[in-house]
Parts: C-alpha cells; sequence; structure tokens
C-alpha cells in the first residue's frame, strides 16, 4: 500500500512539474501572440519606432506580424504537453535565443543617430531575453521528468 502511496505521490509532483513548464511557455507565448496581434491589427501604431511611414512602414509591420505568427507553432506544441513535445520546447527556445542574438548584432549595426529604431530593438532584446530565461526554465523542468513508454 505504502509503494503505491508512493507512486501516486510522484505522478502529482510530475504532473504539477508539467504544469510549472506549461506555464512557463504559456507566458512566453503570450507575450509573443499579444506583439502579434498589435502588430497586424494596428501596425500605424508602431511605424515610427521602426523608423518607417504610410503604407509601406504599416505593410512591413504587419509583414513582422505575420512571421511572429508562423514562428509560434512549436510553441503551442510546447504547451499544450512540454515533456511529450521536448522537442517542440528546444525549437522555441534556439528561435527565441536567435532572437536575442541577432537583435543584438542589429542594434550594434546601427547609428546612434537613428535612436527610435535602436529603442525598438532594445525592447525586442529585453522581450526575448526574458523568453530565453522562461523557456529554458521550462526546458529544465521538462528534462528533469521522464515520459513512461506504453507497457513499461
Amino acid at each position: 500500500m505504502k509503494k503505491l502511496s508512493l507512486l501516486n505521490e510522484t505522478r502529482r509532483f510530475a504532473s504539477w512539474k508539467v504544469w510549472g513548464a506549461r506555464v512557463l511557455v504559456a507566458v512566453v507565448l503570450f507575450w509573443n501572440l499579444q506583439a502579434t496581434v498589435q502588430f497586424m491589427l494596428k501596425p500605424q501604431l508602431f511605424t515610427a519606432s521602426f523608423q518607417v511611414e504610410g503604407v509601406p512602414g504599416q505593410a512591413a509591420v504587419t509583414g513582422f506580424g505575420i512571421l511572429f505568427l508562423m514562428w509560434q507553432v512549436p510553441y503551442g506544441f510546447a504547451l499544450v504537453h512540454p515533456l511529450r513535445f521536448k522537442t517542440s520546447l528546444w525549437q522555441a527556445l534556439i528561435m527565441q535565443t536567435i532572437g536575442v542574438i541577432g537583435e543584438s548584432l542589429l542594434l550594434f549595426s546601427i547609428p546612434l543617430a537613428f535612436q527610435p529604431l535602436r529603442s525598438s530593438i532594445v525592447r525586442f532584446i529585453i522581450f526575448d531575453g526574458a523568453g530565453v530565461l522562461l523557456l529554458a526554465c521550462a526546458l529544465l523542468i521538462a528534462s528533469s521528468l521522464k515520459i513512461k513508454k506504453p507497457g513499461s
């Protein structure tokens, strides 16, 4: 009977870990989708910060939103089950890390005279950097668990 009780406790703890990882992924996915929706529905609010204007500027910002939406696919799978879809969690973490590195390199290539643009890029670096930390924590949690194969 004690063995069954211990097994139930272990499963309950594992369930909490899965939910903890899921919450971390959900926060990053929510942040990313929020930016996606804003860029797609109200691109005119963001054109000045990218130093683009008019219809071409709005199309560029809307395009960013579409790209953001496409990039959320692995985050969605990782949210469904961070352990079962650990590959998607890895993909999300790698994508987020590429974003931080790329944005940092981009920032250093833009002259100081373009302050609104530089400020926008700094916001992306902070935003994506926080996402890297949360996704790394989710991956650590998911990696601490093992999936039981049927019949084992």
